[in-house]
């Protein structure tokens, strides 16, 4: 078959709930109790005469315990609650399993302000399990489907290993039957297998071929009948089947136990939009569509998406396990992490391997954990922490997630509900472990209404407003937090109040920064000034505090006076003595003293500038002047290079850190600060160099000599040991003069007669 390539398109939506505590939090106050508990974080305080005069009515909105400090006795606004109206505990009684707790709470919020809860969890030992067996029975899983039908028993025995209540159902798919999935040629239709003597069934989409049933014969008849199908392409109608064999709840047969969906297929499968290549465009509705023989043909609605079907996965607690073959296997892991609670097996090629597969898999789906709510009101967060074993719990996260947990072992959760806006009335969140059909129903309600009652032209409002939690709501024609300034109806005497209270005719009421009162502005929050207009947190600040809180903010400027410091953020000590030597010099007189701290001139450093950076190099211009002046009688005005400076020539020889030419010199300071230069001559010196030099030739020359000297030397005593060998040799040979006894002399003798001798 050929390998199809595709693409999966997800859009995951990831909202990170950062939950203040109580502590940190920061009240925006209102002018009125329904817009300040509305606020996060803000309660409302209804005591009469809690304001002082002439303090606007939002000072009635703060914190709970900012409330509580100032002495406010009648607070509306008190922190959340949480209450438990159903709090069975765990059990694994097959006749009453419960395996969450608590199962159902109350929970009231205040805006802001967080309440969390434990939540426990413990599969139970037993529990029951229906297994649904969807498989591909396109051609290429011919040898499969002999296989499967011989193998419900087994898959029954193993599981029943877990827990001795088990049902098995088989359903089967292929494609949709149109072009370009399925030939549209009759006898192609009718016989879609590309071997002729094959006994194959036309190509369907899905058929729920056997609902759950805990008979293992009755498994083995039903998928006896079974026959192999075709089609054209590669991928297959998985997602169709999946979904029905998801929403078909009554046909399938679920019940209301642990609910496991095997999928078996050696290939890909079509998704969303897929379908349009068959003229199908109507997307799929999520609704069961199954006739009365177990066929849904797919004709009408596309293949559904992957969200999609993992939304209803999950509302049916189903768990989804891929058997597949190897070359599948990447397209199915894709596949599955975007569906929680599904895991992804290696199938052998004639699902050879498919017990023990199941068995596996079921074992990862059980020992992973998954905890999350349905879908939230909007303005609430939901946030869970995992204590998952022994040792540290996880962070906050979207979800509760726990791995590797073992049957009845019990794992803890931390739930926590914060309400960043008023709910519409009372809501229920469902909360959920994924797998299992137990629900924690949470009813949450905000704490925003303030059920104050009203008392009309209440003595509290001088007899001509109306009071509600606290607050004077006046008649017509008066103003004041207590209804006591009184100000005409008509639009002159309003516009002179107004003006009394704006800075100029451009600006605002109070600067926009309070209330106008009797003609007067009533400040809010750090604003005052006789029109708002002054910021009192405006100011430069040092060391993060305004003002270095040593002097007083007023209208963006610090006033540092009698506070014994200076400058823009009064962060400069007046103070002088960290800059006094131990001459009661300021800076040595070579620098400024600001806050209380030394500011060298040029040249000069240390905490009293009393030190001087490069001494030599810089007054050598002022020492080779004066040299030129004095040594050598030649006239110059030294003023310009010596200014400020004080010579002092020294006699004999001295041992001095600078050298100029035929001088050397040391610059200091006097106590007064002055510069004090003491130069002398150079003193003679020898030429170094050609001592070097001429030691060393001499060396060399005197080494030569020594060496040749000795080789002489040693050369003669040699030749004088020789001789005195030789003689020694010589005067211990023996000559003896005697006969040779084996010797004889002549005993013929023969003349030549061609010879004649001369007589």
């Amino acid at each position: 078959m050929q390998v199809m390539t595709f693409g999966l398109v997800v859009v995951v939506l990831l909202q990170f709930v950062v939950q203040p505590c109580v502590a940190e939090l920061v009240c925006q106050p209102k002018g009125s109790c329904a817009e300040c508990l509305r606020s996060p974080g803000c309660a409302w305080c209804k005591q009469q005469g809690f304001l002082k005069p002439g303090e606007s009515n939002e000072r009635r909105c703060d914190l709970l315990n900012s409330l509580k400090t100032r002495e406010c006795e009648e607070i509306i606004g008190q922190l959340g609650e949480t209450s438990r109206l159903k709090d069975s505990d765990l059990n694994s009684d097959p006749d009453n399993v419960v395996q969450l707790k608590p199962q159902s709470l109350h929970v009231k919020l205040q805006l802001g302000v967080p309440q969390e809860f434990k939540v426990e969890f413990r599969r139970a030992e037993g529990y029951p399990i229906d297994l649904y067996y969807l498989m591909d029975l396109s051609y290429s899983m011919k040898d499969d489907l002999e296989k499967i039908k011989n193998l419900g028993q087994n898959i029954l025995n193993k599981l029943q290993e877990v827990t001795k209540s088990v049902r098995i159902g088989f359903g089967s798919f292929v494609d949709k039957e149109k072009l370009p999935y399925v030939s549209q040629v009759k006898s192609r239709r009718e016989k879609p297998c590309p071997i002729r003597m094959d006994n194959c069934q036309p190509a369907f989409t899905f058929q729920n071929v056997l609902p759950l049933t805990y008979s293992a014969r009755e498994f083995k008849n039903e998928v006896s009948k079974q026959n192999i199908s075709g089609n054209l392409d590669s991928p297959e109608a998985g997602l169709d089947a999946i979904m029905q064999a998801a929403v078909c709840q009554k046909e399938i047969n679920w019940k209301n136990v642990t609910r496991i969906l095997v999928y078996t297929s050696d290939d890909t499968f079509h998704m969303a939009g897929d379908g349009r290549l068959s003229g199908i465009f109507r997307p799929h509705d999520g609704q069961c569509h199954l006739s009365r023989d177990g066929f849904y043909d797919g004709k009408t609605f596309d293949y559904p998406s992957i969200g999609h079907l993992s939304r209803v996965l999950q509302a049916n607690n189903i768990q989804l396990i891929f058997a597949v073959t190897e070359k599948s296997v990447p397209a199915y892991k894709a596949l599955s992490s975007l569906i929680p609670q599904s895991v992804v097996g290696v199938l052998e090629d004639d699902s050879s391997n498919v017990v023990q597969l199941i068995s596996e898999a079921y074992g990862n789906l059980s020992s992973t954990l998954l905890l999350e709510q349905d879908q939230t009101p909007t303005g609430l967060q939901v946030s869970y922490k995992s204590h998952c074993k022994t040792g540290e719990p996880s962070e906050w996260q979207s979800r509760g997630e726990c791995t590797g947990i073992k049957v009845n072992e019990k794992v803890e959760f931390t739930i926590r509900l914060n309400a960043s806006e008023c709910l519409n009335g009372p809501q229920e969140v469902l909360i959920r472990m994924q797998g299992i059909s137990e629900v924690l129903k949470v009813k949450v309600e905000t704490l925003c209404d303030c059920n104050c009652d009203t008392e009309e032209n209440s003595t509290h409002c001088n007899g001509k407003g109306t009071h509600i939690c606290g607050v004077c709501s006046c008649n017509e024609g008066f103003l004041g937090q207590h209804c006591e300034c009184e100000h005409n109806l008509d639009m002159t005497s309003t516009e002179v109040m107004l003006k009394n209270c704006r800075q100029n005719n451009v600006s605002q009421v109070c600067s926009g920064h309070g209330y106008c009162e009797c003609g007067k502005c009533t400040c809010r929050g750090p604003f005052d000034g006789s029109f708002c207009e002054c910021d009192s947190t405006s100011c430069e600040r040092h060391d993060g505090k305004i003002c270095n809180e040593k002097g007083k903010c007023i209208c963006g400027t610090c006033d540092c006076s009698n506070s014994g410091y200076e400058g823009r953020a009064c962060g400069c000590s007046t103070d002088k003595k960290m800059c006094q030597n131990e001459h009661g010099l300021l800076c040595s007189g070579h620098g400024k003293c600001r806050c209380n701290q030394c500011e060298c001139n040029p040249g000069f450093v240390g905490q009293h500038c009393s030190d001087l950076v490069s001494p030599c190099q810089t007054y050598v211009k002022c020492v080779d002047c004066t040299v030129q002046s004095e040594l050598y009688s030649r006239s110059s005005n030294c003023s310009v290079a010596c200014e400020a400076v004080q010579m002092v020539h020294l006699k004999d020889n001295h041992e001095l850190p600078c050298v100029h030419k035929d001088v050397i010199y040391d610059v200091t300071l006097n106590n007064d600060g002055t510069v004090k230069i003491q130069y002398a001559n150079l003193p003679g010196t020898v030429d170094k160099t050609k001592i070097i030099i001429g030691t060393s030739v001499s060396a060399i020359v005197f080494i030569g000599i020594a060496i040749i000297i000795i080789y002489k030397v040693l050369l003669e005593l040699y030749d004088l040991r020789e001789y005195r060998s030789f003689i020694k040799a010589q005067q211990q040979t023996d000559w003896k003069e005697t006969n040779n006894p084996l010797f004889q002399g002549a005993t013929t003798t023969v003349l030549n007669p061609l010879h004649s001798q001369d007589s």
